[in-house]
C-alpha cells in the first residue's frame, strides 16, 4: 500500500514493534499528526469476549469530558411537549411521520444520530431496514430510546460516544481531535476505558482487555503496553 511522504515521516517516529505507555503514545501521535485537517484520534481495543453470545456483548455510551470535537446532527422522533423540549435542547430535526416519509421518499440521511421517545418506536420501526444497516436505529441500551429526549440531545451535542464491540471482539471509539492536545485526550481515554471496564460481562473469562492501539485518521498508530494501562487509569 502506497503511503504519502508525510505519513512516512510520521511513521519513522513511531516504532511498530514498541509497546507504548498511553501518555507517551498520545504525546507522540499528537506531535506527528501531519494532515491538513484536524484529525480524529481513534481508540481500538481487543476484548476477551465472544460477541456472538448475548451475555458477552459490550455496548454502552459515555459523554467524554472534553467531547469529541465533532458537530453531531441529531434527528428526534417525538410529539407534543417532548418535541418542543427536543427543539429547545438543540435538536437539528424533530418530527414523526413527516420525517419517516422524508427518509423513505427522498432517501434523506442528513443526520448522524436518531433519538426517539418510546411511544414513537412503532413509527421508527418502519425505517428499520434503512436505519439498521447504517447503525442509526435508536436503542434503549445507548440511551437513544428515552422519555427524556431533551437530555439525550444535550448529551449528544456535548460529545457523547456510543460504543459497541464488533464481531471480531474489537471496540472502536473516537477520543477527540488532535488539536485537543495530549492531556485532554488522556482524560477522554481514561473516561472511556473506565466505562468499558464497568461493562465487563460476567460471562467473560480470562483477560478482559487483551490489546489496544491508538491512531489518528490519517497517521500511523501505536500499540499500548497493557500492563501500563492500570497505572494510567489509577494515575
Amino acid at each position: 500500500m502506497f503511503r504519502g511522504k508525510k505519513y512516512q515521516e510520521s511513521a519513522k517516529q513511531i516504532d511498530k514493534a514498541t509497546l507504548y505507555d498511553p501518555k507517551e503514545g498520545l504525546e507522540l501521535i499528537c506531535k506527528t499528526a501531519s494532515a491538513k485537517f484536524d484529525e480524529t484520534v481513534e481508540l481500538h481495543v481487543k476484548l476477551g469476549v465472544d460477541s456472538r453470545h448475548a451475555d458477552q456483548q459490550v455496548r454502552g455510551a459515555i459523554v467524554l469530558p472534553h467531547g469529541t470535537g465533532k458537530t453531531v446532527r441529531v434527528l428526534v422522533f417525538a410529539k407534543g411537549d417532548k418535541a418542543d423540549a427536543a427543539r429547545a435542547a438543540g435538536a437539528d430535526y424533530v418530527g414523526d411521520m413527516d420525517m419517516v416519509e422524508k427518509i423513505q421518499k427522498e432517501n434523506w440521511f442528513e443526520f448522524d444520530v436518531v433519538v426517539a421517545s418510546p411511544d414513537m418506536m412503532g413509527v421508527v420501526g418502519r425505517l428499520g431496514k434503512v436505519l439498521g444497516p447504517r447503525g442509526l436505529m435508536p436503542n434503549a441500551k445507548t440511551g437513544t430510546v428515552t422519555f427524556d429526549v431533551a437530555n439525550a440531545v444535550k448529551e449528544l451535542k456535548a460529545g457523547r460516544v456510543d460504543f459497541k464491540v464488533d464481531k471480531a471482539g474489537v471496540l472502536h471509539a473516537p477520543l477527540g481531535k488532535v488539536s485537543f492536545g495530549p492531556e485532554k485526550i488522556q482524560d477522554n481515554l481514561k473516561a472511556l476505558l473506565d466505562a468499558v471496564n464497568r461493562l465487563k460481562p460476567s460471562a467473560a473469562k480470562g483477560q478482559y482487555m487483551v490489546s489496544m492501539a491508538v491512531s489518528t485518521t490519517m497517521g500511523p498508530g501505536f500499540k499500548v503496553d497493557m500492563p501500563q494501562v492500570k497505572k494510567f487509569l489509577e494515575g
